[in-house]
């Protein structure tokens, strides 16, 4: 079974969120999203600044294997986008957790965040 932390939320789209202590929230894709995909060539990010509505098709992870869009887990507003994978797309292969985030966002209503799904819920989706 792929990595799963605990601490993150996810939906059923394989994406997860973190939310961070001053209250903005990172989002990337899944250990499993990536396995999926393979290796990661290129990652078209949202613009800073974008508004953006829960399931809203917002970036796009291409592979050797296939392109898969990224969708909003939440409404809110991208604050920040990893510049790093413009360079280094295959981070998230490497750590989809960690360095391979995607993009941060200010979510417009912080309790969307808490009815995500937890760890165990997203591990009993796959």
């Amino acid at each position: 079974m792929s990595n799963i932390p605990a601490e993150l939320k996810y939906i059923a789209s394989h994406e997860w969120l973190r939310l961070e202590d001053d209250g903005t929230i990172t989002v990337g894709i899944t250990e499993h999203a990536q396995d999926l995909l393979g290796d990661v060539v290129f990652v078209e990010l949202p613009e800073v600044g974008a508004n953006i509505t829960v399931d809203e098709e917002i970036a796009v992870v291409e592979s050797v294997k296939a392109a898969s869009d990224v969708y909003a887990p939440i409404s809110g507003e991208v604050i920040a986008i990893n510049e790093n994978l413009e360079d280094e797309p295959e981070t998230i292969n490497s750590d989809p957790y960690g360095e391979g985030w995607l993009y941060k966002m200010k979510a417009t209503n912080l309790e969307d965040y808490e009815s995500l799904l937890s760890a165990e819920e997203y591990e009993n989706e796959l």
